[in-house]
């Protein structure tokens, strides 16, 4: 029974299947323009530091993070230095690989990345500073170092280090005292960075890292039966809560558990909502065009999902497909908005259209 609602609830989706976005090397280079202009970028800034002080006053955004001032906010020039270094990696012979080398040179100096580690000890109230999305990003773009056997990418690992250093003793301090789960779309989803830190903790073989996530997440999400994704989005959201929670719980559940587990964690109606495309009335609005990011991130989630699902089950298909739509949507989206985009979306596309 529950299999033939699965499949009801995703069949009016059939109808608008379409043909599966590549990242091409022109799709490549035309995202890869993205965080090149922003950042150097250092003005408009969000840079949500806390000033204790009036001695903090004066400082700027590079001040603060001489590596990771641009693209609006901290977090946004973390994800689009990892973008840079993913396209790098992945498509060695883009027509404009030196500039995207060069600009990755300049950001992973090692003076600058101390300065970037040494801001969670100077200054007071950083402990929850770009907790945990921003952490998150930060454990991505070392991964992708992590796992690039080429010099360059080795010197830039080595720099990153004492960064990442912080910001992973940070989550080992942090994660043990967490009691609940963060269920929003937005930046403090706990599903969506403890997945990445998931990841981060296999390639760099912490097995008590990884142990600890892992724990954590059957602790938070386990139980769930019934989500209420039916009343999915929220006005300015770029995750799905529900796709984020199962994107994670695939990381950690063998093939058999997670099915079960899947199986009655969605019932029809939020299956038949987060199928939806959603309805991006503003481009220019830097809170409603977080939602061509819920495309991307959506498009990843069923990804992810559809992989792990076993070939006979009614989502595997129907999922990759509905994924498809969700890029489809947002990718002539990407193109058409302003800085409120700009600085942040391409890193988003690039992660959903990898399979």
């Amino acid at each position: 029974m529950k299999k033939s609602l699965l499949a009801l609830a995703f069949s009016p989706f059939l109808m608008y299947a379409q043909e599966a976005p590549k990242l091409t090397d022109e799709m490549a280079m035309k995202l890869s323009d993205k965080p090149l202009h922003c950042i150097k970028q250092e003005y408009p800034n969000k840079t949500a530091h806390i000033i204790n002080n009036a001695g903090e006053v004066p400082l700027t955004p590079k001040d603060l993070h001489p590596s990771f001032y641009g693209c609006f906010d901290w977090h946004s020039s973390v994800h689009g230095h990892w973008m840079l270094t993913r396209l790098l990696k992945t498509k060695p012979n883009l027509s404009n690989a030196k500039e995207i080398e060069k600009i990755l040179d300049e950001s992973f100096q090692k003076e600058k990345l101390q300065t970037e580690a040494d801001y969670f000890t100077k200054y007071q109230l950083t402990g929850t500073f770009e907790r945990t999305y921003g952490w998150a990003w930060i454990l991505k773009l070392d991964e992708e170092l992590t796992t690039w056997d080429h010099p360059k990418a080795k010197i830039w690992h080595q720099n990153l280090k004492p960064l990442t250093d912080q910001i992973l003793k940070s989550w080992k301090t942090y994660l043990p005292k967490q009691t609940y789960p963060n269920r929003t779309g937005v930046h403090p989803n706990t599903a969506f960075a403890m997945s990445f830190a998931i990841d981060w903790a296999r390639a760099n073989k912490d097995k008590e890292f990884e142990s600890q996530l892992t724990e954590k997440a059957k602790y938070f999400f386990l139980k769930e039966l019934k989500t209420p994704a039916y009343l999915e989005p929220d006005g300015s959201d770029f995750f799905s809560p529900s796709l984020e929670i199962a994107d994670l719980m695939r990381r950690v559940l063998p093939q058999k558990e997670f099915v079960q587990w899947l199986n009655a964690f969605y019932e029809k109606r939020s299956l038949e909502n987060v199928e939806k495309i959603p309805v991006v009335s503003d481009l220019s609005d830097y809170q409603t065009v977080h939602l061509v990011g819920l495309s991307f991130s959506k498009a990843w989630c069923m990804k992810g999902i559809s992989n792990a699902l076993p070939a006979n089950h009614p989502l595997k298909k129907d999922f990759k497909k509905t994924a498809d739509v969700f890029l489809n949507n947002g990718l002539p989206l990407l193109f058409q908005g302003n800085y409120g985009g700009d600085h942040w979306l391409a890193s988003f596309a690039v992660y959903a259209l990898e399979d």
